[in-house]
């Protein structure tokens, strides 16, 4: 089997590349590499897609390509380039596509976003699955990934709670009710997309893992580290007070959302468990992140979160 990644040096892409090799793969990435080098075994094509005849670098016929970006000016370059010559086709989306996230357990027939602006991730994500829809018909499988986690995670936003909890002190956290967490580890999904390719599966599905109540989840990750202290919840109203935002990003307490949006963490996996994909369990992949998050240093910066001072300042303005 050939498999053509569009990508391959990063995060995600690397985990797809090394499943498909494990699995006898042959596989070429074609990407600039500048996020990182491609797991030994793969051939590495480096080429910046958005130059002219980046794609007459991978000639011949594909069993799988692989899409993982979502910006229009590469992925219909790619499809034009490649839609005639790939035996099947999957195109790497996201979640965060659906319009609403207020209905829990809702499924991959839930409305999508307009595509009106090229510039946010969700709009140009529907985009690329409308192109593709268009170009491949019944070769393409779509999969939407919720939460991404696992060791080497460059977000921040999974890695912040066990890597806080292997820290002593009080913990700020928001409140739980009606609030969950939904992942799927790294290696889980770059396994079913492998697994999905080889099978030839098409439609679109959900890539996702259980839902769990965000307060399992922070029992289940202070459990892991061997926190013992307290958690301090605040409402969402005393955070946004203090500049304490929400999911990701700086001054963030990830994973928080709105309880409007409590949905988005309750996505039916039902298509991912029928199409084959399996998940580990939560506490395997919270140990594994870590040993990562201890490896690389509890007290580096980060993408994602409250700084140690930042955290302290909170809970000394409100106690």
């Amino acid at each position: 089997m050939r498999a053509l990644v569009l990508g391959g040096t990063g995060w995600l892409g690397r985990s797809i590349v090394e499943d498909l090799l494990k699995a006898g793969t042959e596989v070429t990435c074609l990407a600039r590499g500048e996020s990182g080098e491609t797991p030994e075994g793969a051939h590495l094509v480096r080429a910046d897609r958005l130059t002219p005849g980046a794609y007459d670098h991978v000639p011949g016929e594909w069993d799988e390509v692989i899409e993982l970006s979502y910006q229009p000016n590469l992925v219909e370059p790619a499809l034009d380039a490649l839609a005639e010559r790939a035996r099947h086709w999957t195109l790497v989306s996201t979640v965060s596509v659906y319009a609403e996230n207020d209905q829990p357990d809702a499924d991959e027939s839930a409305s999508l976003v307009q595509p009106r602006d090229m510039a946010e991730y969700a709009d140009a994500k529907v985009a690329a699955e409308r192109s593709s829809a268009a170009r491949l018909g019944s070769r393409l499988l779509i999969a939407r990934p919720g939460l991404i986690v696992g060791a080497g995670d460059p977000s921040d936003r999974f890695g912040y709670w066990p890597a806080r909890f292997s820290r002593s002190g009080p913990a700020l956290v928001p409140t739980t009710g009606q609030r969950f967490v939904q992942a799927i580890d790294v290696s889980d999904l770059a396994a079913w997309i492998g697994q999905a390719g080889r099978a030839e599966y098409t439609g679109t599905v959900n890539a996702v893992g259980e839902t769990i109540s965000l307060a399992d989840f922070f029992r289940r990750a202070a459990s892991v580290a061997g926190y013992s202290g307290e958690l301090v919840a605040l409402d969402d109203d005393v955070l946004l007070s203090h500049d304490v935002r929400y999911w990701a990003g700086p001054r963030s307490l990830p994973l928080w959302l709105p309880v409007r949006d409590a949905a988005f963490a309750q996505r039916s996996a039902r298509a991912f468990h029928e199409s084959g994909g399996t998940t580990r369990p939560l506490e395997q992949t919270l140990e594994s992140v870590l040993r990562d998050e201890r490896s690389r240093g509890i007290a580096r910066q980060r993408r994602s979160g409250l700084s140690a001072s930042e955290e302290e300042a909170v809970l000394l303005s409100v106690r």
